[in-house]
């Protein structure tokens, strides 16, 4: 890990702390003080009082941020990813003071504080991280923490790699040399060696003994080494070394999701599906009383899918097709407007006329939240496939079925309908080999505009 970067993730831990208990301070004052004539206070509490609560809570939402992932070390910060985890930190937290007021039975006066303390962390920790990301950048642009690196080999990937990181100064390096072969790094560095503090090799078909060389090199004057993988290299991006009867051995994961993580996510689609079940029954019935009154044929489908290591399961959907449809699409199979083994038809006859608008809003797909609930699906996971579509599944196109299918997914979030069978399986995969909590976050707030939007909807 660089310096800088080692030096600003530090900065982040106290300037996270500043901007919890700044925000406080300011949601006090909205409060007791700017919203008084709008909002009488029946009970103030205390200055001092709240101050000292807010040192000892804060204290524990740095906790929190810490388990999402906010200080992690030896990776590239991009606030477009940290939004996410501070947006679940910030929530999971003031869960937890909910869950402590409710069962400690205390009284408390003002639940706009609750509320207002959660937004107003959300902004003031996120403006804090800005402002550390924009100082950090402004360091590189006027070269300073610059890293320097050594980018070694030849071809079309070293060039791109090299005109990135001059083009680049927010990556924070800064190009020492460009050696072609082991012979000339030896030449050249073996005397500056401690001047290099990291090396990429930049050649994925380098021969074994020029890559043993470069290693040894690597290893003798402590330089970090990293590496364009080869073909095979790409193949797995989940590994683990562990030990296996006293030798080392290396274990290549199906997902990033398992353990905790697998817990966590199934608690959280528990919640999330009752609380939205509950929310929107209403709406339930008004569309229920809409299919009814505009078709023959029951409310609800019972769909067959295959989801999770390929267990079959009946999938509820709003009926948005006649009541025949199934039977109906063997005629209609000349018509697939999709490559692969899914059948896509956009103007396909056998929708009804509420139909369209439910598929167009993904209103349709609403009773999914039973199979959640059931533990079929999950809210966030792959596209759940039909038995006949997994039936012409090639062998690399069964990575889909590790993981529940979900609701909603990053092909749902990234063209829907319009997306090839093949980017499709591209973009699950990717979701199945580097899930996170902060991940399945990040799909279900972009889904929102998605769906209102109707983009891509088929």
């Amino acid at each position: 890990m660089k310096k800088s970067d080692l030096i600003f993730s530090t900065i982040l831990l106290p300037v996270d702390y500043l901007m919890l208990i700044l925000s406080s301070i300011f949601v006090y004052y909205l409060r007791f003080a700017a919203l008084t004539e709008l909002r009488p206070v029946i009970y103030e509490i205390p200055f001092g009082q709240f101050f000292l609560t807010i040192i000892f809570v804060a204290l524990i939402w740095l906790g929190v941020f810490a388990l999402t992932g906010l200080y992690a070390l030896g990776e590239r910060r991009h606030f477009s990813q940290e939004f996410g985890k501070i947006f679940l930190a910030s929530t999971v937290g003031i869960m937890l003071i909910v869950l402590f007021i409710f069962f400690n039975g205390i009284y408390f006066s003002s639940r706009f504080i609750i509320l207002a303390c959660w937004i107003m962390a959300i902004v003031f920790v996120s403006l804090g991280r800005i402002s550390v990301h924009l100082i950090q950048l402004l360091s590189y642009k006027r070269g300073k923490g610059l890293e320097p690196i050594l980018v070694f080999g030849k071809g079309k990937i070293s060039e791109e790699i090299t005109q990135n990181i001059k083009t680049n100064s927010g990556l924070g390096y800064k190009i020492l040399d460009n050696p072609l072969t082991i012979d000339e790094l030896l030449t050249k560095w073996q005397d500056q060696a401690h001047n290099i503090t990291q090396i990429i090799q930049a050649n994925p078909n380098l021969e074994q003994d020029q890559a043993l060389k470069l290693i040894d090199f690597c290893n003798e004057h402590q330089i970090t080494l990293k590496y364009i993988p080869n073909v095979f290299g790409t193949l797995f991006s989940n590994i683990k070394t562990e030990t296996f009867c006293g030798l080392p051995i290396i274990s290549i994961k199906r997902t990033a999701l398992e353990g905790w993580g697998r817990v966590i996510k199934r608690f959280i689609d528990i919640i999330l599906s009752s609380l939205s079940l509950i929310i929107l029954s209403p709406f339930f019935i008004i569309i229920a009383i809409l299919i009814k009154l505009n078709s023959k044929g029951p409310v609800f489908v019972k769909l067959k899918r295959v989801g999770g290591r390929g267990r079959k399961f009946k999938l509820y959907k709003f009926r948005s097709m006649v009541n025949n449809a199934e039977i109906l699409k063997k005629d209609l199979m000349k018509y697939n407007e999709r490559t692969g083994p899914l059948f896509k038809m956009k103007n396909d006859p056998r929708v009804t006329t509420i139909g369209r608008f439910i598929r167009r809003y993904s209103i349709d797909e609403l009773p999914q939240l039973f199979n959640v609930l059931r533990g079929e699906m999950s809210l966030v996971g792959p596209r759940p496939h039909e038995p006949e579509e997994v039936e012409n599944y090639q062998k690399h196109h069964k990575q889909l079925l590790i993981l529940k299918p979900g609701i909603t997914g990053f092909a749902q979030i990234s063209g829907r309908s319009t997306l090839s069978f093949e980017e499709e399986v591209e973009l699950d995969i990717y979701y199945i080999e580097n899930w996170s909590l902060s991940l399945d976050l990040q799909i279900l707030l972009k889904t929102i505009p998605v769906v209102l939007s109707a983009r891509d909807a088929a």
